[in-house]
């Protein structure tokens, strides 16, 4: 019996070294497969991706639109139309003969 029980032993040491290698690779395998930065987290980065290019491009025009209303205003050749509109904003002023159409529904 004793034959037995250490060819058992023997054997099951044997196995003990490559049992805990294939185990840490499927560990590591399924990471790189199901992690956070695995390849099933790939669509979704991508649809992250289109958004925020989707987003950029928003306020790229909104940069833009900005960009040329501080040049209308530069004092050394401010545009009469964009002051007067803005004089007009901030001061709440019009005269009796003016109708106002907001342009900007903020």
């Amino acid at each position: 019996m004793k034959t037995r029980e250490s060819t058992f032993r023997k054997t099951l040491r044997r196995a003990a070294v490559p049992a805990l290698a294939l185990t840490v690779l499927a560990f590591f395998g399924a990471y790189a497969i199901l992690g956070p930065n695995g390849v099933l987290a790939y669509g979704d980065y991508k649809r992250q991706l289109a958004k925020r290019e989707k987003d950029f491009a928003v306020l790229d025009k909104r940069r833009e639109v900005l960009r040329n209303r501080v040049a209308l205003l530069n004092p050394d050749h401010a545009n009469p139309d964009m002051v007067d509109e803005m004089v007009r904003k901030e001061l709440n002023v019009a005269h009796p003969d003016e109708v106002i159409v907001p342009l900007d529904p903020k």
